[in-house]
């Protein structure tokens, strides 16, 4: 009798998915090829995030030397700039290929003129202490019996700051999400977990952090709510 194989945890899932046929997609969408409205549209939406994070961190000056982690980096899209404004950046992704997609990229704008380290790893596998932690349009792939040690450990890392990116609970986002799993396709070959705002402050709160600014990217196929929270 030929034993059932059993069933991936949801990070070999992503792993695998970003390596293999999510990798070509989603690199398309992050680089400037040609892509369908859809995907043209979710560009548009992620470049959003990324211009309010880096707008937020100009803002405030005084870049250079810092050290950054950005957890999720995926193909470079915001560690490559803030390399480019002098900061120093850890960076690490799940996929192997994202990150030698970033490397290269990294090796033609930044001219080998930067402190960027860029390394494969998972967020719980992240170590050390950073001025500022950034984790953008990642937690979407977090449950929420997660979220809170995943809070916790991001929370860990950071000494002064830290931006988050998520996908939020609402009822209009609830029911586009269940709207959309009825059209299963390639493209949906992971899961996508809305969370609450509210708990997700609480839980900062709790673990001494302070919101200092948020802001939210809506495109017809792109929703993201993004917190920066300093030490309290």
């Amino acid at each position: 009798m030929t034993q059932a194989t059993p069933p991936l945890d949801e990070k070999t899932i992503v792993q695998n998915y970003f390596n293999t046929t999510g990798f070509d997609r989603w690199r398309r969408i992050y680089g400037t090829d040609t892509v369908s409205k859809v995907q043209a549209d979710i560009r548009l939406g992620h470049q959003q995030t990324i211009d309010t994070v880096l707008a937020w961190l100009q803002a405030e000056g005084h870049l250079k030397g810092k050290l950054f982690c950005d957890a999720g980096c995926g193909v470079g899209s915001l560690s490559i700039p803030l390399a480019q404004l002098g900061a120093r950046v850890y960076a690490s992704d799940i996929s192997e290929k994202m990150v030698a997609e970033a490397r290269d990229r990294a090796a033609a704008q930044l001219n080998g003129h930067h402190e960027l380290i860029l390394s494969v790893s998972d967020l719980e596998a992240l170590r050390g202490q950073y001025h500022t932690v950034i984790c953008l349009d990642v937690l979407i792939h977090y449950p929420d019996a997660q979220m809170a040690g995943m809070l916790a450990h991001l929370s860990s890392l950071a000494t002064e700051r830290l931006i988050l990116s998520f996908a939020p609970k609402t009822l209009k986002y609830t029911l586009l999400k269940k709207i959309g799993e009825f059209f299963p396709g390639s493209s949906k070959a992971t899961r996508a977990y809305l969370h609450s705002e509210e708990e997700i402050v609480q839980r900062l709160r709790a673990l001494g952090w302070r919101i200092e600014r948020n802001a939210m990217t809506k495109t017809r196929f792109y929703f993201s709510r993004l917190l920066e929270a300093v030490r309290a």
